[in-house]
């Protein structure tokens, strides 16, 4: 495979494009901030010494609305391109994506119980809601994730080709028991179902960020030292054996990887999709199948991407807000075809 941009200069352009992802996310809304304040507001929030007693509403609007959001959508892109890439590395094929093994459905499906359970009761305590639903979302993709890899052990051995079947009757499952809830639901828990399913980042706050962030650096520094292990199994199952890898150990981390990873940023700001498809592909197709470069570029261009996206679906209806998974979705069915007729080609 042609590599397009040597490693030190795709990072250089990376890097580059996260720091105006924040920056643009941080200024631009319904209300915009003049880029200069947002910069300097930026800054006295994080401590340097710089005068402006006008940077009040700059500041206010920044640390307790506009910052959570953007930390969010950070760790949310971060987490799911890598959990992309530690898909495509499990299945040997990068078309791969992380909600093959049920992982996503799983964590709506315990969201969807969640908010239906706390319609039923008049309402959760604002002091429990954001944890509750975080914590039934990600138990609901464990658990789902669980059940698939169970499925797919057979001798000691883990079979990815059940692991796939097992992942699509689980997704359906899930799908079905959501549009039962979603068919039974009143208006105002409706509303909360279909913004949920669709994605959004809307509503950000440190008490939903938290978690997420634990597990984000959980995964960032786990997934880079097995980047050889996963070149390795590139070659096939037996070679890596060969080359003195555990691949049902790796195998194991990898789907406990997935897991936390696309658990924890469902729980955070639901169903956003296409993500971990695209971004490890674009990746790979830029600077070659090296996942010691595949990884933390990957981990980069999510962040970056989910950003910009954000950013349109704040703008584009503004003051309304298009959720973000129809924005990603609109982001990534052309890139996917296009990836399939490229192929056919």
């Amino acid at each position: 495979m042609r590599v397009i941009l040597q490693p030190r200069t795709l990072f250089i352009v990376l890097s580059v494009a996260c720091l105006l992802a924040v920056w643009l996310s941080l200024a631009l809304g319904p209300v915009s901030l003049p880029l200069m304040d947002t910069l300097r507001a930026g800054l006295r929030l994080l401590g340097f010494p710089i005068a402006g007693h006008d940077l009040q509403q700059a500041e206010l609007i920044l640390g307790q609305i506009r910052l959570p959001r953007t930390l969010l959508g950070l760790a949310v892109g971060a987490v799911l391109a890598l959990s992309g890439v530690a898909m495509q590395g499990l299945f040997r094929n990068p078309l791969a994506d992380p909600g093959l093994v049920g992982v996503s459905s799983g964590a709506a499906l315990g969201a969807a119980v969640a908010i239906v359970a706390g319609a039923s009761l008049g309402g959760l305590p604002e002091a429990f809601a954001p944890y509750l639903l975080s914590l039934c979302a990600f138990a609901g993709g464990l658990m789902v994730t669980g059940i698939v890899y169970r499925l797919g052990r057979r001798d000691g051995q883990t079979s990815v080709g059940i692991m796939l079947l097992a992942g699509v009757v689980m997704t359906a499952l899930a799908g079905s028991i959501i549009g039962l809830f979603t068919y039974l639901a009143d208006d105002a828990t409706l509303r909360t179902l279909t913004f949920w399913n669709l994605g959004t980042l809307n509503g950000a706050s440190y008490v939903r960020l938290w978690p997420l962030l634990l597990v984000c650096v959980l995964v960032i520094g786990w997934l880079p030292r097995r980047a050889k292990a996963l070149n390795a199994l590139l070659l096939g199952e037996s070679e890596a054996r060969h080359l003195g890898i555990e691949v049902e150990r790796l195998k194991g981390e990898l789907i406990l990887c997935i897991a936390l990873g696309v658990g924890a940023a469902v729980a955070a700001a639901g169903l956003i999709g296409f993500v971990g498809l695209i971004v490890p592909h674009l990746v790979r197709l830029i600077a070659g199948p090296d996942h010691r470069v595949v990884l933390p570029a990957s981990a980069l261009a999510g962040a970056s991407l989910l950003l910009f996206a954000d950013v349109f679906a704040r703008l584009v209806l503004a003051p309304a807000e298009l959720p973000i998974g129809i924005v990603t979705a609109f982001l990534g069915a052309p890139f996917f075809l296009f990836l399939l007729v490229r192929g056919r080609t």
